[in-house]
């Protein structure tokens, strides 16, 4: 029988393990600065990594974006582009119920069109009522937040989960080619919506009222990260009576920011929790 390794044969390999663990999760997982006492890097916490990735695509004003949502309606997609700031801008082509259309906005004007039918228009703070699961008259009610999370900045979500939910820290992950942190958020609906900047109190009612006819008492979204704060992928899981409807958004940025924020971070395995926050979609 072959005789028991070493305590330092043991120590060793330890080591060596844990080497290899570190080298393939620390590209992210580090902020680049050191602690005084050790030099080693310090770990950002999930809520500061979405709070910055937030930032830097509200910085950066536009993107390319392509969503698919996935429930027990059906499915739906839509690719284009969305800029926010002084001038808002969108132009998706969106497939769902009706067809194939074409989703335009500017200066806070939305405009859908689809082939053989008369368009539409809304304002912007009205984007549901061009949804076609909104209510046909009378006013305009939540419809389960496709159309306005389509010309929505997707930082916004990234950064009213931050503040709302309660973190996670999955790993790394591949994607697009490269490692990128991988972070999960929940948070009650209330919660959720009560700190979205600019809902009127009657807004914010028939929100939480389509959330609570359909069983809906919280709200879930995950995250991709890549090195930069720049955030590729959210996908929102809202479980209601009648199933999970999931929205998968892959985001690039449409320009870089004019200044370049400190490195993103590989999710730290603890979990945080806070306050309140802003919209699904």
């Amino acid at each position: 029988m072959p005789s028991a390794p070493r305590p330092a044969a043991k120590g060793a390999a330890l080591l060596l393990l844990l080497a290899a663990g570190l080298t393939a999760c620390s590209v992210l997982a580090v902020s680049g600065e050191r602690t005084p006492d050790s030099g080693r890097p310090t770990v950002r916490p999930p809520r500061e990594v979405l709070l910055s990735a937030a930032q830097r695509l509200d910085d950066v004003g536009g993107a390319q974006v392509q969503v698919v949502e996935e429930g027990p309606a059906g499915r739906r997609s839509a690719t284009g582009t969305v800029s926010w700031g002084a001038h808002d801008t969108a132009e998706l082509t969106v497939t769902d119920e009706l067809g194939t259309g074409l989703l335009r906005g500017r200066d806070g004007v939305l405009d859908l069109g689809y082939p053989g039918a008369a368009p539409k228009r809304a304002e912007r703070a009205q984007a549901e009522s061009l949804d076609p699961r909104a209510p046909a008259a009378g006013p305009v009610g939540w419809a389960g937040g496709w159309m306005t999370g389509l010309v929505s900045n997707p930082g916004g979500q990234a950064h009213a989960m931050a503040l709302a939910g309660k973190l996670t820290s999955l790993g790394g992950e591949q994607l697009n080619g490269g490692t990128v942190a991988h972070y999960r958020g929940t948070a009650p609906v209330e919660d959720f919506f009560a700190a979205e900047q600019g809902l009127s109190p009657e807004r914010l009612a028939e929100v939480l009222g389509y959330y609570r006819q359909r069983g809906v008492t919280g709200i879930g979204y995950d995250f991709w990260v890549a090195p930069g704060d720049r955030l590729l992928r959210v996908r929102s899981t809202v479980q209601g009576a009648a199933g999970a409807v999931v929205t998968t958004t892959e985001v690039a940025e449409a320009a870089e920011p004019a200044a370049e924020p400190s490195p993103a971070v590989e999710p730290s395995p603890t979990a945080e929790a806070s306050p309140a926050a802003v919209p699904v979609g």
